[in-house]
């Protein structure tokens, strides 16, 4: 503890010996004597004095003189003043010494145990005070680094997502022109091993595309950007469209699927079933690469009911590699496998359990796994559903190819895109649909082409070089010609984050399609933003 300086001013010697040997033992401080108010004046600048006990009746400069000159001085006056008198205890001269900032008095012949006991009180205050300073100093410096490591912090988050756009757009930028071109060939008479052929060049894109929106979710679900969205669906559908996807892929591998679904189970449910289908999607997945041979079962059971609300278990059992027992807890975490050598035998990010476990969390739900290492794993999740009267129109709604949509009547399109396979694969749509087009590798080259020439419609990619496509559409419409103001434009973006695409809209933009993007996606899209201009019977 802080040692306590105490100054002692009188101008006869006699006091203040008496005075320092009833205070000299009071723990903690150091005593410093004076009988001249100006020499003591200088101690108090100098020797940092938290007490003073001054006499009142001094030669040259009085005690009420003196405490007045402390107070006056922005160094001295946190010096706590405790007269010393031998004069009347009339109220007016304990006002006068209050009046000029003293915080107590003490009458000559001096009571030892009042002396001491007010002294070690005052110095108790002074304690509290100094640790409440150093205290408060390191809040202070606390909410600094807080601060600071916080801007590092938001920094860092913004470096994060200027590095996962440009990743995005990088990635998903060639991955729209293959997914264009195998559209493109869908649309073409094929025969079965060219069939073939492109199934397999399908899976390698989705593979790349399930690798990158799990890199996105991940940072998503991190930001706290990801947000549950509650629908109604149809259970006996999802299992449906379930089976269909991965009965295949496990039979190409010679595995058995199988899914076993509990009867007392409703067959309409409220719950987000795009987040639900991809955390029973990665397990199946998961299954798949690490299971060589025997089965995959999807089990979907009803654990508990409380009135409309149903508490479910989808559990995936298979007969692969399984796990070690130290690694089963380690599986959930972002960029873990079970086992260092998995990576290089059988690929992956690390990523989709971790995925897995966040959105469980989001759902309000839990995941586990259990494993006997070298005879096959089981996942889980269980969740609580809320049973639905829902009921869904049936109809049936299979997708033309995208060379079998209605024609678009003539309408005069740009297309500005740098990559040169996906313009090409726009420019192949467009045509199919009986538009006209004309094609530029940057903004500035759209803007001088939208100078010259009236289009119904301009296909804007976001990211450009010489000038950008925010940049290109800000400048077609403050354009001096009044038309090009509104002509609908569309951004094409590679970048699936939120603020970007809500960006586009700001700058001007109709409509945002992102990167890949499905056909029918693009031309209703084309379709609705011609229609509000009243250009699609041109």
């Amino acid at each position: 503890m802080k040692t306590i300086n105490i100054l002692i001013l009188d101008d006869k010697e006699e006091n203040i010996i008496s005075l320092h040997a009833l205070l000299r033992d009071i723990e903690g401080v150091n005593i410093i004597n004076a009988t001249d108010p100006n020499k003591a004046l200088k101690i108090c600048w100098n020797d940092n004095i938290s007490i003073a006990l001054v006499d009142v009746q001094m030669p040259e400069i009085n005690g009420f003189e003196f405490v007045s000159l402390l107070k006056s001085n922005p160094k001295t006056s946190h010096i706590m003043v405790i007269m010393v008198t031998a004069i009347s205890k009339e109220d007016k001269y304990l006002l006068q010494g209050l009046q000029s900032g003293a915080v107590d008095y003490l009458y000559k012949p001096l009571n030892p145990d009042i002396t001491i006991a007010k002294v070690k009180s005052f110095v108790q205050q002074i304690w509290i005070q100094n640790e409440l300073i150093k205290k408060n100093k390191e809040l202070e410096e606390s909410k600094i680094a807080l601060l600071k490591a916080n801007q590092e912090a938001i920094q860092a988050r913004k470096s994060k997502e200027i590095f996962l756009a440009n990743m995005s757009h990088e990635i998903r930028t060639p991955i729209n022109g293959i997914m264009g071109v195998m559209h493109m060939f869908k649309g073409s008479d094929l025969n079965e091993e060219q069939h073939n052929w492109l199934k397999h060049l399908d899976n390698a894109s989705q593979s790349l595309l399930m690798i990158i929106n799990d890199i996105l979710d991940l940072s998503r679900i991190d930001s706290g950007l990801l947000k549950i969205k509650v629908d109604d669906f149809n259970l006996e559908k999802m299992v449906d469209d379930l089976n269909r996807i991965y009965h295949a892929k496990a039979s190409q591998k010679g595995l058995a699927f199988n899914i076993q679904v509990d009867e007392r189970i409703p067959e309409y449910l409220r719950y987000d079933s795009l987040r639900l289908q991809q955390i029973i999607s990665n397990f199946i997945s998961n299954s798949l690469k690490f299971t060589e041979k025997g089965h995959i079962t999807l089990s979907i059971d009803q654990l508990q009911q409380k009135d409309y609300r149903h508490k479910l278990r989808f559990s995936i059992r298979d007969t692969g590699i399984g796990i070690k027992p130290e690694a089963v807890e380690k599986i959930f975490l972002a960029f873990e496998q079970a086992d260092d050598g998995i990576t290089k035998k059988f690929g992956g990010t690390g990523l989709g359990l971790a995925i897995v476990k966040r959105l469980a969390d989001l759902l309000s739900g839990r995941v586990g796994a259990q494993s006997e290492y070298g005879k096959g794993s089981e996942f889980f999740y269980e969740g609580w559903f809320e049973e639905t009267e829902y009921k869904e129109d049936n109809t049936d709604n299979s997708p033309l190819t995208y060379n079998h949509f209605p024609k678009l009547k003539n309408l005069s399109v740009l297309i500005a895109e740098d990559n040169e396979l996906n313009s090409f694969m726009l420019a192949h749509m467009l045509h199919s649909w009986n538009c006209r087009v004309d094609v530029v590798k940057n903004g500035k080259l759209a803007v001088e082409k939208a100078e010259k020439q009236h289009y119904d419609l301009i296909l804007m990619d976001t990211h450009m070089p010489v000038m950008s496509g925010f940049e290109a559409i800000k400048k077609i419409r403050s354009h001096s010609e009044e038309q090009a103001h509104h002509t609908p434009i569309i951004t094409i973006s590679a970048s699936v984050l939120e603020h970007e695409q809500a960006a586009a809209f700001q700058v001007g933009a109709d409509g945002v399609i992102g990167k890949p993007f499905d056909p029918i996606e693009l031309y209703e899209k084309i379709i609705q933003v011609t229609r509000d201009q009243g250009q699609e019977n041109k």
